[in-house]
């Protein structure tokens, strides 16, 4: 019997590229058809059938709070009765900053975009133009959007230039960006040797969300903050994943490493497409209108996106929430661990504060790309489906880090870890 999930992505495939808006939702990587999911609410989906799962994906972050919060909706309807968008300020805007500035003191100016890309793409821009330099540094397995500049491949080699990572990205547009193997600062310290003069930044996901959850080591960022001081490069943290999550001030709070320039996502739009790009004072100002380097966006800072934003943050930021759903994060796993080796199973896992990385894997360290790659993809693919057919909606590739939500509670946790028993018995 066909399933109304298969006929409308037969139904997509013939408007849509791939039946898709986004390639990873295909299901390519995990083989099947995708789940299409008509509502949510706290830590739950359901799917067009009826079937309901524990989400772990929650819009790939920014449903930090959980799915359909009250208070996150009531705002989001009360904005809209005013009108969705003016191309002018509203107050909203400033509330919003002003949240962020209070959760992460760093971001002394902040400019609003619509997303992590597009904020990305405006750092390295605005780094450039601060330093009058060319060079960027990316480090392999962190994704900083579809910028062309930056879709490049690490190669083989512990230090390798730039090669396009996508065609139709030509080769001249990555001659000037560099890839290092992440967590491995003695390999920047290598590159920046020959190329320092020439860098303008060192952009790093400082825990990693697009090869599966890798956090950074503590001495890795250290490092990058050294090496940007003796060279004049910007460090620039992208927490389009990590904001909010990693800790409530983000991976820069947990780590206590100050960024010059911090890319920002997904969680600050609370469900809703907005991003920003902020930090020091003197290098934002470089951005027009008060300085030299263009940037712009009509439905930048839009009211809707502002007041959803705002109100995940208020929420979020109330006393012991974050911490209690970091604990809830540590007990998932703890109960994951456990329940795998009782069957027998290899399972590594990491956690960054309600971000949460699975690899199977016998190996006690998953520090970068290569150690990613090398784990077991045919058993994540047996799992992933065992899960879902369970009842359990985890991301559809090895190469996506999970989420967990302030909504989600015990009964979310025993329908987790009674379905993990199962399908690990089966793995």
């Amino acid at each position: 019997m066909t399933s109304r999930s298969e006929a409308l992505f037969e139904s997509a495939n013939q408007c849509l590229v791939g039946g898709v808006n986004s390639a990873v939702r295909a299901f390519r990587a995990v083989g099947g058809t995708p789940v299409f999911m008509r509502r949510g609410e706290g830590a739950w989906i359901e799917d067009v059938d009826g079937k309901q799962y524990v989400d772990y994906v929650l819009s790939y972050g920014p449903l930090a709070i959980g799915h359909a919060h009250p208070a996150v909706v009531d705002a989001i309807a009360q904005t809209a009765a005013n009108g969705t968008s003016f191309g002018a300020p509203t107050e909203l805007e400033t509330e919003l900053a002003e949240k962020v500035q209070s959760i992460m003191p760093g971001m002394e100016r902040l400019r609003m975009v619509n997303s992590g890309t597009e904020a990305c793409m405006s750092a390295v821009r605005l780094a450039r133009g601060y330093t009058g330099r060319d060079r960027v540094l990316k480090f392999r397995g962190n994704y900083h959007g579809h910028v062309d500049a930056l879709l490049v491949e690490a190669g083989s080699g512990v230090l390798t230039l730039g090669i396009p990572g996508s065609p139709g990205v030509p080769g001249a547009v990555t001659e000037t960006t560099l890839t290092a193997p992440y967590n491995d600062i003695d390999s920047v310290r290598q590159l920046v040797a020959e190329y320092g003069d020439s860098l303008a930044a060192v952009l790093v996901e400082p825990v990693s969300g697009n090869m599966n959850c890798v956090p950074a080591l503590p001495a890795f960022l250290e490092g990058l903050r050294e090496v940007c001081d003796e060279t004049g490069a910007l460090l620039v943290f992208d927490e389009v994943m990590s904001g909010f999550r990693a800790s409530l001030g983000g991976a820069q709070a947990a780590y206590g490493v100050n960024p010059d320039l911090t890319c920002l996502g997904k969680v600050i739009g609370g469900g809703l497409p907005t991003a920003a790009l902020g930090g020091r004072a003197e290098i934002m100002d470089w951005l027009a209108p008060t300085g030299p380097v263009y940037q712009a966006g009509t439905l930048s800072g839009n009211p809707l996106a502002m007041a959803s934003g705002l109100t995940t943050l208020t929420e979020l930021a109330r006393p012991g929430v974050h911490a209690a759903a970091t604990a809830w994060t540590g007990r998932l796993l703890d109960g994951l661990r456990d329940r795998a080796a009782a069957a027998g199973v290899p399972l590594k896992t990491h956690q960054a504060g309600t971000m949460f990385g699975l690899f199977f894997t016998p190996s006690d360290s998953v520090v970068g790309f290569e150690d990613v790659a090398a784990c077991d993809g045919d058993r994540f693919v047996r799992f992933f489906h065992g899960m879902l057919d369970a009842g359990v909606y985890l991301a559809p590739s090895a190469f996506e880090a999970g989420f967990v939500s302030t909504a989600h509670d015990e009964a979310a946790l025993a329908h987790t870890l009674d379905a993990a028993e199962q399908v690990f018995a089966n793995l």
